[in-house]
């Protein structure tokens, strides 16, 4: 929509300077000459800027998409069936991790991460989660830039419940 806006500008300058007002002359007059250059320099800025601003969201998907997925609680179950495969982090409160957490997970609150992270071993797999997911997302990304992959990000275990599955409660 805002390309079809922002184009017609543009179009209407080159379609003014196709049509010159002394059709005799070899060089147009100074002002055609500085409204093809208007022209050509906002149609170079507009496609520039399409470029940058499509791929730079682009870049931002496929950067999360490679360090850090996204699983669902069941996929999780599926493919993380050996506890010792992986490391199961809960990231949130010990308060809540004690009111209930998922069998074999850790509890390193995503406040904590940071200075933590000689406790989260980098030869295996990481699952994190919180309660509902914006928590675990925080720690998917310190993890992922500290170098450690694969990450999963497991959500919040709200869904982990939804779907049925058990609850360890201290």
């Amino acid at each position: 929509m805002w390309s079809g806006l922002l184009m017609w500008y543009p179009l209407k300058l080159l379609k003014d300077i196709r049509y010159p007002m002394k059709m005799n002359t070899i060089v147009s007059p100074p002002s055609t000459r500085l409204n093809l250059r208007t022209a050509l320099l906002l149609v170079v800025v507009l496609l520039i800027v399409g470029m940058l601003t499509g791929c730079a969201g682009s870049a931002v998907v496929d950067a999360q998409t490679a360090t850090s997925q996204l699983i669902n609680p069941v996929d999780y179950v599926a493919d993380f069936d050996d506890p010792a495969s992986h490391l199961l982090i809960d990231v949130r409160t010990p308060e809540e991790f004690a009111s209930g957490h998922i069998k074999g997970a850790v509890n390193i609150p995503v406040e904590e991460m940071q200075g933590r992270l000689d406790e989260v071993p980098g030869d295996a797999p990481i699952v994190v989660y919180c309660r509902s997911g914006n928590r675990s997302a925080t720690a998917a990304r310190i993890l992922t830039d500290a170098d450690y992959a694969p990450v999963y990000d497991l959500g919040g275990i709200q869904d982990w419940v939804a779907e049925g599955l058990p609850v360890t409660v201290n």
